[in-house]
């Protein structure tokens, strides 16, 4: 039950965000589509640890800022490659093994590589993750470790 009343209230938030509209009848409205849509997902039984992960909550607010700050970061290395004449491209794919032990964290590293420019994560298989990367040098597993440490933080909720 606490899971569906953070549901609700997060599809609220988000309502709220996107509508931009706060009189009475909207509001009302607005209550009344997240709590159908609460009540249809109850009825799914898809309200669980996995589709509403509430244990990662106040960590993943705290991984995120990290996360752009490594995204912007590979923007900028990225360009650097790009606008270099030499044109300095190595590509290569290469297999790391994963630290997370749960799916739910699994997912959140393989999204974060991808999210990395320069890098995708082309497949997950048991405990490794193949990634596909700009250069080779982006396969030394330094900047994926200590995200990895990170996920790995963030998952232990």
């Amino acid at each position: 039950m606490l899971r569906a009343l953070g549901l609700g209230a997060v599809l609220f938030g988000f309502w709220l965000l996107l509508s931009g509209h706060y009189t009475p009848l909207l509001l009302g409205l607005g209550v009344a589509s997240c709590v159908l849509v609460v009540y249809i997902a109850m009825r799914m039984e898809v309200v669980d640890h996995e589709s509403f992960p509430m244990h990662v909550g106040a960590r993943v607010v705290l991984y995120l800022p990290w996360l752009l700050m490594e995204i912007a970061k590979s923007n900028v290395r990225v360009a650097r490659i790009v606008l270099d004449p030499a044109l300095p491209i190595d590509p290569g794919i290469g297999r790391l093994r994963l630290r997370q032990r749960t799916a739910l964290g699994k997912v959140i590293f393989a999204n974060s590589v991808t999210l990395t420019p320069g890098t995708i994560t082309t497949g997950v298989q048991g405990d490794e993750i193949e990634i596909h990367a700009l250069t080779r040098a982006d396969l030394d597993g330094g900047e994926e470790g200590e995200m990895s440490r990170r996920v790995s933080w963030v998952e232990a909720g």
